[in-house]
């Protein structure tokens, strides 16, 4: 308006003093990413259709807000399905798929491992855990328009994050298998590790989906310390000493791994807590 832009020089330097605030706003707040293009629609249809820019503006700010409102009610009548519950099937399919990836590495450092199998299963779990994050990115705006009034799902997004990392650590520590000594007396602990560790990631993804509380910690906790147990006796017979670097550092990355996922593990625990459904009041005694 202050401006005149009758020449095509005029329009040019009228729509660079016009991108650039609105650039320099997108690129401080994501919520202004489309003011640039929508401040050159403005302007280049403005001098098209022979309307003042103010008009134009008026009109663009209309058919947003119409294609918006029509957006809210399709979501609210028509399809109804919210990102929150895509969420939480997608982050339950992340569990079952890092609980078959465990039971497949944890074979590795007791023999040789399908690298082919396992490197298939480790992208696999890399794109559902992408995909379970854009989810609860938009579940994240559905709380910030008050669609629904559900509990954040960014701490458990978080814990799965590091789950996904532990098993990267195991994968790369579990290519080549232990010593056959320390193959032989720590198999059957690792095979209880994995075991029951796979178990409980699988009964935690079942209590997302049905919004259940999580299941128990205890048996992953036990074959956890049993594993500690071995490795503490091997020490003490000395047996560690005569490993390679390479193999101690391997058997150190594996405890490393572990440890960490029973920390993760117990954030999971929390964060499955909180996403269950509240529990109905005990009413027994009334009356």
């Amino acid at each position: 308006m202050l401006i005149p832009h009758t020449t095509t020089l005029a329009l040019a330097g009228v729509l660079a003093l016009t991108i650039a605030p609105l650039a320099f706003a997108a690129a401080v707040n994501p919520s202004f990413r489309s003011a640039p293009f929508t401040g050159a629609i403005v302007l280049l249809i403005a001098g098209q259709v022979g309307e003042g820019p103010i008009e134009s503006a008026l009109y663009r700010l209309f058919e947003v807000a119409l294609g918006g409102g029509v957006a809210v009610v399709v979501s609210l009548l028509v399809l109804p399905q919210r990102a929150y519950g895509l969420g939480l099937d997608a982050a339950a399919r992340l569990l079952d798929l890092l609980a078959q990836l465990l039971l497949k590495l944890l074979v590795g450092f007791t023999r040789r491992l399908d690298v082919a199998e396992t490197t298939r299963m480790q992208q696999e779990a890399g794109r559902a855990l992408a995909a379970f994050q854009v989810v609860s990115a938009e579940a994240k705006g559905e709380r910030t328009i008050n669609l629904v009034a559900e509990p954040d799902t960014a701490p458990l997004a978080r814990t799965l994050l590091r789950l996904r990392h532990d098993l990267v650590i195991i994968g790369r520590a579990a290519m080549a298998p232990l010593p056959e000594e320390f193959a032989e007396r720590l198999g059957p602990s690792l095979a209880h590790v994995a075991e029951c560790t796979s178990q409980y990631l699988q009964e935690s993804a079942r209590a997302l989906r049905s919004r259940r509380p999580p299941p128990p910690l205890k048996p992953m906790q036990d074959v956890l310390a049993a594993y500690s147990s071995e490795i503490t006796a091997l020490r003490s017979e000395g047996m560690t000493r005569w490993l390679s670097i390479a193999q101690a550092e391997q058997l150190f990355t594996l405890g490393f791994a572990l440890e960490q996922m029973h920390r993760d593990c117990a954030d999971l625990e929390r964060g499955v807590q909180e996403l269950a459904r509240p529990s109905p009041p005990d009413r027994a005694g009334e009356g």
